[in-house]
C-alpha cells in the first residue's frame, strides 16, 4: 500500500515521508489522501511556460474564415502546453469574431477557477481578458474583438489532460452601418405657418412644392391650379428688360449714372413686403425695382442727400399661396396676384431743403 500512494502522489514526492507505520505530510502540500494533486509543481509550471514569452505567439492574418484548435482535435490535448494565437484583420477597421465549436472539454475548474488547463481570449491593447474557460458543462459564447487584433491562450499543465480539447473558428465580423433615421414626415397641413414657409422656401421648381404638399395627388392638384373656372386671370406682370433710350452723355457720365441714384432690382420676402403672416407664398421672394445707389454728386450745400422715388407704379406678380383651411384639415391652395410698388424713376432728394 506505501508503494502505491508514493506512485499516485508523484508529483508531492518530496512533501511526503513514512515515520512510525504511518504517512506524514510535513510541508502540508497534502491535507488528505483523497488530494489527487501537487499545490506547489503547477506554480513553477505556470511560471516557467508563462504566456507573456513571446518565443510561444504564433501570428496569423485574418482576411476570411480560419481554424485553430487544441493540439491533437477532439482527441486528448498534450500534457505541459502553452501555445498563444494572435489573430490580426487585414484592415485597421476590422474586427475578429471568434466562434467555439460545441465539443469543448478542458480539465475542470476547482472551486469554480479555472487554474490548471483553460482557454483565454484577450485584447492585446490595454490587456483585457475577455474571457477564460475550462470544463465541459458551458460551451463558450461567440467573442467579438474591440479593435482588429485579438489573443488567444491556451494553458495545460502536468496533470490530468482532457478531451476533446477546443476549437475556434475566427472570422472577420461584419459591422452594420447604422442607418441614418427618417425623421418622422409630419404633414404639410399639420405644420406651422412658419414651419412650411420654411420647408416650401427650400423648393426649386413648382413640381417639388406640389410633391410635397400632396405626395399623393400632387398632379391633380397641379392641374386644378391652372383651371380658368375659378381664378381670373388678368393682372400678372411679367417683367421684361427695359429698352435703353438714346443718351447723349459720354461714357464717363453713364459710368457715374451706373453707380448713382438709379432703379436697380432687389429681392424682396412676400410675406414681409405684404405684411401677410397668415399665407406661404411661393416663390417666396421676387424681384423688384428700387431706388438705389450713392448720391455723392448731390449739392454741396445739402447735408443729407437720399436716393428717393419720383415714380412709383403697382405691378402685379402671379404666385402661388397656401393657407392653413380655417377649421378644417389640409392647406387651401391657389394662384393669386400680389401687387408690389416699382420704383420707376429716382432721383436724389435733399431733405433739408426745406430748412
Amino acid at each position: 500500500q506505501a508503494q502505491l500512494l508514493f506512485y499516485y502522489f508523484f508529483g508531492c514526492v518530496k512533501c511526503l515521508y513514512f515515520k512510525s507505520g504511518s504517512l506524514f505530510d510535513p510541508s502540508g502540500c497534502m491535507k488528505t489522501l483523497s488530494i489527487t494533486r501537487c499545490e506547489l509543481f503547477p506554480r513553477v509550471v505556470k511560471e516557467r511556460f508563462g504566456v507573456q514569452e513571446s518565443q510561444h505567439e504564433k501570428v496569423l492574418t485574418v482576411s476570411g474564415d480560419g481554424l485553430i484548435h487544441s493540439p491533437d482535435f477532439p482527441n486528448t490535448y498534450p500534457r505541459n502546453t502553452v501555445i498563444v494565437w494572435r489573430l490580426v484583420a487585414v484592415t485597421e477597421g476590422s474586427r475578429i469574431q471568434l466562434t467555439f465549436d460545441q465539443r469543448f472539454g478542458l480539465e475542470d475548474p476547482e472551486d469554480g477557477i479555472c487554474k490548471y488547463d483553460y482557454v483565454e481570449v484577450d485584447e492585446p491593447v490595454g490587456g483585457m481578458v475577455l474571457g477564460r474557460w475550462c470544463g465541459s458543462q458551458v460551451v463558450p459564447g461567440p467573442q467579438i474583438s474591440k479593435g482588429n487584433q485579438i489573443l488567444i491562450r491556451f494553458v495545460s499543465d502536468e496533470y490530468f489532460p482532457s478531451d476533446p480539447g477546443f476549437c475556434i473558428r475566427y472570422s472577420l465580423h461584419q459591422q452594420r452601418q447604422q442607418e441614418p433615421e427618417t425623421p418622422a414626415v409630419v404633414p404639410s397641413w399639420m405644420q406651422s405657418v412658419d414651419a412650411l414657409n420654411e420647408a416650401v422656401a427650400a423648393f426649386s421648381t413648382m413640381e417639388q412644392v406640389m410633391k410635397y404638399l400632396e405626395p399623393d395627388r400632387w398632379q391633380v392638384d397641379t392641374e386644378d391650379l391652372y383651371k380658368p373656372t375659378w381664378q381670373v386671370v388678368g393682372k400678372s406682370f411679367f417683367h421684361q428688360k427695359k429698352s435703353r433710350g438714346v443718351v447723349d452723355l459720354n461714357l464717363l457720365r453713364e459710368e457715374v449714372q451706373m453707380y448713382s441714384c438709379t432703379p436697380r432690382n432687389f429681392s424682396f420676402s412676400l410675406r414681409e413686403e405684404l405684411k401677410r403672416t397668415d399665407a406661404i407664398f411661393w416663390p417666396s421672394c421676387l424681384l423688384v425695382k428700387r431706388c438705389g445707389g450713392n448720391c455723392a454728386c448731390c449739392s454741396h450745400r445739402c447735408y443729407d442727400c437720399q436716393c428717393s422715388p419720383t415714380k412709383v407704379a403697382k405691378k402685379y406678380h402671379e404666385v402661388l399661396m397656401l393657407k392653413h383651411r380655417a377649421g378644417g384639415r389640409g392647406l387651401q391652395k391657389s394662384l393669386t396676384d400680389v401687387p408690389l410698388e416699382h420704383h420707376e424713376e429716382c432721383s436724389c432728394v435733399c431733405k433739408n431743403d426745406s430748412d
